[in-house]
């Protein structure tokens, strides 16, 4: 077909507003649009792909001259020669650039590239912290920017091999906190299932990894199990010097199973000292977020001996909300490291014994010397414990159960303190 029908540039300028013609071909599918109110005359180039007729834009005149409208539209004739469709080579090209500067735009914001695993992380985390306490939001975040992002977080969440996410894992474990390393697997692997649903990948580098880490170590908290040793802690604590809030606190913790957060942020709209319970409101136990939101509060009845400590208590604090208030702040409660520092100031180690470990210390005596039930003492501790059926116990069952066994482990503490002759478990009938 015949070209450069057009003769030169000149031919383009001489045109006058009103030239009767609409088109100035230069052949093989090529011409100039002309405009009929004096404006820019336009390039066009009309093509015929997969039996259908198409027109692709080349630009205007005089900002695209005739030479380069033919060098566009020689481009345009050797990719159909090649089976592409020249218009739909010219979206991906803007879709491209398009991508280039959004990544060059999110690069100098500091934001991570849209398919890294970075970004992939972050979206994740948005859709699921909705549903965490705020307390494990900021450590999954915190454990993902902290130990994974500077490695692997601006990579290709596609292209993360399991070699490249075991080396990650392994600098956290290579500084001891191996269960770290596991909680960090597991995260990895949810954004990686999350990045295979949105799309981003097809698999999940992390999921056979598990046995590629050392296994951890359990850690409790430590606790005096043996009941001599405990004897001598609760008369330490009658003789410690300190501020009547902090020796009521002292009775208390190992006498009624709570969680330290939960004892001493303890307030008085909490606790009927006349029915002698204490009702503990479900948002500040140890539940996930919805249970928190709208779990039911558990219970702890309370021994005559909580009851007594309590009413001598509010004479002081009663006047305000909380049970056990700050020293310097009365609508705060005291500090979260207040009953450790006074076991450390009586002499008793991290190593020995912590306010959460009278939990520990509870549930030892009460089954092995006491000879309670573990159903009842698991649900005064609040755990959430399945039955044979898959039942999970209701934190309100076993009231009675548990009103019993805590005035008995308060009757239990009092023989303690007092000295009493403590029997070898060997010698104990069955």
């Amino acid at each position: 077909m015949a070209r450069n029908l057009i003769s030169s540039d000149l031919a383009i300028r001489s045109i006058k507003a009103g030239d009767p013609r609409t088109r100035l071909s230069d052949g093989d599918g090529l011409f100039l649009l002309l405009s009929d109110n004096g404006g820019s005359h336009g390039w066009r180039f009309d093509y015929r792909f997969g039996g259908k007729r198409k027109m692709l834009s080349l630009g205007t005149y005089p900002d695209t001259s005739l030479a380069l409208a033919r060098r566009k539209a020689d481009e345009a004739r050797r990719l159909l020669a090649e089976g592409i469709n020249p218009s739909d080579q010219r979206k991906a090209a803007k879709a491209a650039q398009a991508e280039t500067q959004q990544a060059e735009a999110r690069e100098a914001q500091g934001l991570p590239p849209v398919s890294s695993f970075e970004a992939a992380a972050r979206e994740w985390f948005e859709v699921k912290q909705g549903g965490w306490a705020p307390g494990y939001s900021e450590k999954i975040i915190a454990r993902l920017e902290n130990d994974v992002f500077p490695w692997i977080g601006r990579a290709s969440v596609a292209a993360i091999t399991p070699p490249q996410l075991l080396e990650v894992l392994r600098r956290i474990e290579s500084r001891g906190v191996v269960e770290t390393a596991h909680r960090a697997l597991e995260n990895c692997s949810q954004v990686f299932r999350y990045a295979i649903a949105t799309g981003r990948t097809t698999a999940n580098p992390a999921r056979d990894l598990k046995d590629a880490l050392k296994r951890p170590q359990p850690k409790h908290f430590p606790a005096i199990t043996d009941p001599k040793r405990f004897g001598e802690f609760l008369r330490a604590s009658d003789a410690y010097a300190a501020t009547h809030v902090v020796r009521a606190a002292l009775k208390l913790t190992p006498m009624l199973l709570l969680r330290p957060g939960e004892l001493r942020a303890g307030e008085w709209s909490e606790i009927d000292l006349d029915a002698a319970v204490w009702t503990v409101p479900a948002k500040r136990m140890k539940r996930e977020l919805r249970e928190k939101l709208n779990g039911a509060p558990h219970l702890v009845p309370l021994p005559k001996q909580a009851v007594a400590v309590l009413r001598d208590l509010h004479d002081l604090t009663g006047r305000g909300p909380m049970v056990f208030r700050g020293e310097r702040h009365h609508d705060r409660p005291m500090s979260e490291n207040t009953i450790n520092a006074a076991l450390r100031a009586m002499g008793f180690s991290g190593d020995e014994a912590t306010g959460h470990g009278f939990r520990a210390t509870a549930r030892t005596m009460l089954h092995e010397r006491l000879g309670f039930s573990p159903d009842v003492i698991e649900a005064q501790l609040a755990h959430s414990v399945r039955d044979s059926l898959g039942r999970a116990y209701n934190r309100t069952e076993f009231i009675e159960q548990r009103r019993a066994m805590l005035q008995r482990w308060a009757d239990y503490l009092d023989e303690l303190r007092s000295g009493a002759t403590v029997v070898p478990l060997r010698h104990r009938k069955a």
